[in-house]
């Protein structure tokens, strides 16, 4: 029976060795990575706020450090938060990643740490309306070498030729939060459509319109390319 075992303990420790240390190592280098997002936050805000002296204190940066795992700043009436997950993942088949050499020489590049970025309406936080929605507009993946690379709609996303060679940096990241900033800026609030709001409630009313359940939500969101061909065959 123990002959039968062996095996199988050596295969966990060899998953032990291998594939779960590289996981621990994507993780510090995610979280390594979340930092200096913080701090790219940081400066941002210090810098253009410098340039905004003169101009209504309302459209004014503020970064505020939300935990171990998130960060935010607040641009005018956009928020936009970077928020890491703990797990490390793997890509489904279907991913263009898998046509990268850099990937298919090395089955362990392909492991990924996430930081995520959701694009929220300040108000919806001041007002506590918590059925809001917020956006996904990006996502960074960092792999055990710090190679990464962003994925999103047009303005956020890189190309995946670049994982394997670009190295995370300051200099990049400040070019991923500025671009997620712009993005989210860009894309204004739509009225909704008459049917949704024609009715409302006793509730609602005792409750304030500004904190209802409902819905406010911004008309970007997080799009994949076969979005873009559609967009582009409909112009």
């Amino acid at each position: 029976m123990a002959e039968e075992q062996q095996p199988t303990k050596e295969q966990i420790f060899d998953l032990l060795n291998g594939k779960s240390v590289l996981k621990q190592k994507i993780y510090d280098n995610t979280f390594e990575v979340l930092g200096k997002i913080k701090l790219v936050l940081r400066d941002l805000a210090n810098e253009y706020n410098a340039n905004l002296k003169n101009t209504d204190r309302r459209v004014r940066l503020e970064y505020r450090d939300r935990g171990k795992f998130e960060a935010e700043i607040r641009v005018a009436g956009d928020l936009l938060i970077f928020s890491m997950h703990t797990n490390v993942f793997e890509f489904d088949r279907d991913h263009a990643i898998w046509k990268l050499s850099y990937v298919k020489d090395d089955k362990f590049a392909s492991y990924c740490g996430v930081i995520n970025i959701y694009n929220f309406l300040v108000d919806s936080f001041r007002y506590n309306r918590i059925d809001d929605l917020g956006y996904l507009v990006g996502r960074i993946f960092i792999n055990r070498d710090f190679h990464y690379f962003v994925e999103g709609k047009r303005q956020m996303g890189f190309l995946y030729n670049n994982f394997g060679t670009a190295v995370v940096d300051m200099k990049s990241l400040r070019q991923i939060v500025e671009t997620a900033i712009m993005y989210s800026l860009e894309f204004d609030l739509l009225v909704p459509p008459y049917d949704l709001v024609k009715i409302a409630s006793v509730q609602q009313m005792n409750s304030k319109i500004e904190s209802s359940n409902m819905q406010t939500g911004k008309r970007l969101g997080f799009k994949f390319n076969s979005d873009d061909v559609l967009e582009e065959e409909n112009k």
